[in-house]
């Protein structure tokens, strides 16, 4: 018999939870919920969910602080919801790692596609991984980074793990595949095997950015991956030592 496909709901709001959750085990998806950050904690303790889908407002600590932990520590599929008018928030969880947003007041139809689209998209990167040949090299250097092909690890100078998602892992090894080559949003997406995303869309540069981030000595002056103005993005081996 087939698993079911686990859920975590991360809302205060009681009526909408339970609307959700409702709408979700109709549809034949195992469902948890949640109501806060802590007892986000609780429930992962007990089963982790293929994706979580997370209330940006939430008491306490908010729903982008419960994004970053769940990204730095689990690879986890995420969901955010937010209002409809919070284009910062959006933006913002984006960077820290969400998958996807919903807007306030959602049509549970809606938001069914999300997350199928989402499990979709992770469960073939997943199947990739899986099936990919061995790399020809074990660890690429990415300035004072480390990028290790064979764990799906970004080690810092230090050889402390550097939290990264799996699309974050897939374009960096697309890069370390084809050094100073100009690769476009379009060519990104196919490398990756993302292509439900859009090649116009700011997905790619929201990730690229965050990326820089967290290998870029200076990331508004970056080295290793440049901006190819109206083309797309170059990787630059031996560069940002």
């Amino acid at each position: 018999m087939e698993e079911l496909t686990r859920v975590l709901i991360v809302e205060d709001d009681h009526d909408v939870r339970e609307a959700t959750a409702e709408y979700l085990s109709s549809r034949a998806f195992a469902v948890e919920t949640a109501e806060s950050g802590e007892a986000v904690r609780t429930a992962l303790a007990k089963s982790m969910p293929d994706v979580v889908l997370l209330d940006l407002g939430l008491p306490g600590e908010d729903g982008l602080g419960v994004a970053r932990y769940l990204r730095e520590r689990h690879d986890v599929a995420i969901i955010m919801v937010t209002g409809a008018s919070d284009v910062v928030d959006r933006v913002v969880g984006l960077e820290v790692g969400a998958d996807d947003y919903v807007a306030k007041p959602f049509e549970m139809r809606e938001l069914l596609a999300r997350i199928n689209s989402v499990l979709r998209r992770t469960r073939r990167s997943d199947a990739v991984r899986a099936h990919a040949p061995a790399p020809r090299a074990n660890a690429v250097r990415l300035g004072e980074c480390t990028l290790d092909l064979s764990a799906h690890r970004l080690l810092g100078a230090a050889g402390d793990e550097i939290p990264i998602t799996s699309m974050e892992f897939g374009l960096l090894r697309a890069f370390t595949e084809h050094p100073n080559q100009v690769l476009s949003r379009d060519r990104l997406l196919t490398l990756t095997r993302n292509r439900e995303w859009e090649p116009f869309d700011r997905s790619i540069d929201i990730r690229i950015a965050r990326l820089r981030r967290k290998i870029e000595r200076d990331p508004a002056r970056p080295a290793i991956i440049k901006t190819v103005r109206g083309t797309g993005y170059l990787y630059a081996p031996g560069t940002g030592q």
